[in-house]
């Protein structure tokens, strides 16, 4: 019972209310003292000199690509180094639970360029109760939810098929939804510019966000667009929640592309009227302007339609080439968000070839002009060449969306940051820093205190959380102790991979995976599983 005291400290306890200073008492993994500062009953068996820095809950990422991470490397430094704590997997409708002998080896596939599709690698589970186990036997450096994916519940129930599901067929995906809520999942991603995702109706997402909503789940959706026509994505996604009453978070809530210049107004009045009117929703951004994503998620839906092998096929049949090439140099394909594609604004970001490495960095105009060829040409040999895993950043954000979407009150953070390629986006070792010493210290886009609600205590509520997201006594030690003057986010997208200045401590439950500012190795994590009562950890 001795544990830690961090003393002197500048308290931010993720409600939103003013700081404070106090001594705070950590012991068996728990906030077991607040006192006023100088005052902590003595006897511990260390004592931290917190003068002059803030301590927070720790950070909560929201929209996470961790879900091979947390497995293959599991001290986790990209995220610990920021001060995150938990992160909530299973998003854009694709990941490996549930999964079949048949489903597993495309989704390996499809979404190497999000995680990596690593040799040897033992893939011992099927179900979400099953990865949720492996995450614990593993023993990751920070705890862990889980969002069933739409996208592969229909690949289980009905394949790569662009149709509307049978009754049969969605009765099998409303049994295997139960079954990974009761397991422990949080809720329902679902990606809607993906496939097999991007071929459900609104109607088959409001049935399966009616079994979400009977277990206290939300449905956390990579909406049909974010380009030509993000509002009607956006309304269609706040249409679900009214019919299916299942709560709502809008992930990476971005307004991209040139159509969007300046129109981030209009979703949140959008947003604003849902929550007028009752809709329980949240939404998440990052503080970057371009995306990440694969360079296949770029091609028109009809191109992708029975799974990655079927895609391949259709990359080297020219009648199938010209189609592409119309759609996305001439009409604006649905994968590119309706927008024609300028492949001045795509940077490839990593590869799956050693061959193609040297492509790392370059965008597809800059490659297209060296080789004498057009943007679509390079696309689709790279596509070909790369079998689907080529990632990349899009360079298509506003700041002043950025900004606007970050100050509504129902903001929290997510990095969406990809942590495989050789020169992956910064946002997933720079995020949550970047946030405070970017948009907090140096713009004054955000108090310190509204920052720290954004990443702390209000993701946990919509997470149901028990007794974390903040810092009061007999909550878990989840904990993050930074320099609010000199945080800061080192990471560039010329050196992706760089930890951030400034986060003195990380705890996660009780154990210390960040002293001094270096990672300590520790893996102190495990998942998080939805009961009646809330997430408790398993």
């Amino acid at each position: 019972m001795r544990g830690t005291v961090l003393r002197g400290a500048t308290v931010v306890d993720g409600t939103g209310a003013g700081r404070y200073r106090a001594d705070v008492r950590i012991a068996d993994g728990l906030i077991v003292e607040i006192a006023d500062a100088g005052t902590a009953v003595g006897g511990a068996a260390r004592t931290v000199d917190a003068d002059g820095l803030v301590l927070a809950p720790g950070f909560i990422d929201m929209h996470a690509h961790s879900d091979l991470a947390l497995l293959r490397e599991p001290e986790h430094p990209a995220k610990v180094t920021q001060g995150v704590t938990c992160e909530v997997l299973g998003q854009d409708g694709l990941s490996y639970a549930p999964v079949d002998d048949t489903t597993l080896p495309a989704l390996r596939r499809q979404i190497a360029g999000w995680n990596g599709d690593p040799d040897g690698f033992a893939w011992d589970w099927r179900t979400v109760g099953g990865y949720l186990d492996r995450l614990d036997r593993t023993g990751p450096a920070v705890n862990a939810c889980y969002l069933v994916p739409h996208g592969s519940l229909r690949m289980l129930a009905m394949g790569w098929e662009n149709r509307a599901p049978s009754e049969a067929e969605l009765d099998r995906m409303r049994e295997l939804l139960a079954q990974g809520l009761a397991e422990g999942a949080v809720g329902m991603s679902s990606g809607l510019t993906y496939t097999p995702g991007m071929y459900a109706g609104t109607d088959e997402l409001v049935e399966l966000c009616r079994v979400v909503a009977g277990y206290g789940g939300f449905h956390a959706p990579h909406q049909r667009s974010y380009g030509a026509g993000a509002l009607e994505g956006y309304a269609e996604m706040v249409e679900i929640a009214r019919r299916s009453g299942c709560p709502l978070h809008l992930t990476h809530a971005t307004m991209n592309f040139g159509v969007n210049e300046g129109r981030a107004g209009e979703l949140l009045d959008l947003v604003d009227r849902a929550l007028d009117d009752g809709v329980d929703l949240t939404l998440d951004s990052y503080p970057y302007l371009p995306g990440s994503t694969t360079l296949a998620a770029l091609l028109p839906s009809w191109a992708t339609e029975g799974g990655p092998q079927a895609t391949l096929d259709r990359l080297g049949d020219p009648a199938a080439r010209e189609r592409i090439r119309y759609e996305v140099e001439e009409k604006g394909s649905d994968g590119c968000h309706g927008v024609v594609t300028d492949w001045a604004t795509i940077q490839l970001s990593g590869v799956g070839a050693p061959a193609l490495a040297d492509a790392v960095g370059r965008t597809v105009a800059e490659l297209a002009a060296e080789q004498g060829r057009t943007g679509t040409e390079v696309f689709l040999d790279l596509l070909l060449r790369d079998g689907l895993a080529t990632t990349i950043l899009q360079h298509v954000g506003h700041e002043e969306n950025v900004r606007a979407i970050m100050r509504h009150r129902a903001h929290t953070v997510g990095s969406d940051g990809l942590l495989v390629g050789a020169r992956p986006h910064p946002r997933a070792w720079g995020t949550f820093p970047r946030y405070l010493a970017r948009y907090v210290r140096e713009s004054g886009v955000l108090t310190l205190e509204e920052a720290v609600a954004r990443m702390t205590g209000r993701p946990a509520a919509r997470l149901r959380l028990r007794r974390r997201g903040r810092i009061a006594a007999g909550y878990h030690a989840d904990l993050v102790l930074f320099d609010p003057d000199r945080v800061q986010d080192t990471a560039t997208f010329e050196q992706p991979r760089r930890p951030a200045a400034g986060i003195e401590q990380v705890y996660v439950n009780g154990t210390a995976v960040v002293d001094r500012g270096r990672a300590t190795g520790a893996r102190p994590g495990r998942a998080l599983r939805r009961t009646g009562r809330g997430v408790e950890a398993g």
